[in-house]
Formats: C-alpha cells, structure tokens, sequence
C-alpha cells in the first residue's frame, strides 16, 4: 500500500514531508524548478516503501495510506503517479 497526497496540499506544499522521507519518493523539492509551477507535492507509487514517516509531520494532513484515502480525494491517486509518467 503506498501513500498518497490528497487536496489539502494545494497551495500549501510544505516540505516536511520531503525531509522525512528515507527514500526521496516525494517531489518537487523546493531547490527543484517544478516547486514554484506544481500547485502541490506528490509521492511516486512505485518509490513510496510504506513506511508512513510522512504521515505525522505533514502539517495540514495532506497525506494519507491508500486505504484511508477519502473518497472525494480518490483522484488523487491517479494525480501523485501521474506527476511521476506511472
């Protein structure tokens, strides 16, 4: 199960979740071009390895497990492995 981030990081892209990430799965990265024209950060599905390390420092609860996405987020699935060509 890999995770996902959902609408409440539109605008806000904080990148804590970029530090917290032991495999660099999340992007853009503020020294990245992309951050300043993406509205929101994403998590490549096939780098993503499910450790949640993610999850508590997001500070507007952005991110969430694949299963626990809600519903009227589920595009966002389709959003995250598509930034990445998946």
């Amino acid at each position: 199960m890999t995770y996902v981030i959902a609408e409440p990081c539109i605008g806000t892209k904080d990148t804590a979740c970029v530090d917290a990430c032991p495999v660099d799965c999340i992007h853009p990265k503020k020294d990245e071009p992309a951050h300043g024209e993406e509205e929101m950060l994403y998590i490549d599905p096939v780098e993503c390895i499910d450790c949640g390390a993610c999850v508590p420092v997001c500070p507007v609860s952005a991110i969430f497990a694949l299963d626990d996405l809600p519903e009227k987020w589920a595009s966002f699935t389709e959003r995250n492995a598509k930034y990445y060509g998946r």
